[in-house]
């Protein structure tokens, strides 16, 4: 099990998710959505929230996989996963 992040890690990797969902969201919003971080858990989960289209959209999964989590762990490498508090779609 990976060593919990410790309180300067966490303010650190939730300014850069900040900025990688910041570079992401005109993506998302040129097709309806959005993304917000809800939180980062000290076992390394990045929380977010899909808005508008991406809630429900069928492609919602593989954005969350290939687009969104990829980016995140490339900034904030001790992050284990990111996962969306109110998909729809089973991921």
């Amino acid at each position: 099990m990976p060593e919990p992040l410790l309180p300067q890690e966490l303010l650190d990797y939730t300014q850069r998710v900040q900025e990688v969902l910041a570079d992401l969201r005109p993506f998302l919003e040129a097709d309806g959505g959005d993304i917000t971080l809800e939180e980062i858990t000290i076992e390394g989960v990045a929380r977010v929230r899909l808005h508008g289209a991406c809630q429900s959209c069928s492609m919602s999964p593989m954005t969350m996989r290939a687009g969104v989590q990829e980016a995140v762990k490339r900034v904030a490498p001790r992050i284990v996963r990111v996962e969306a508090v109110n998909m729809t779609i089973a991921v």
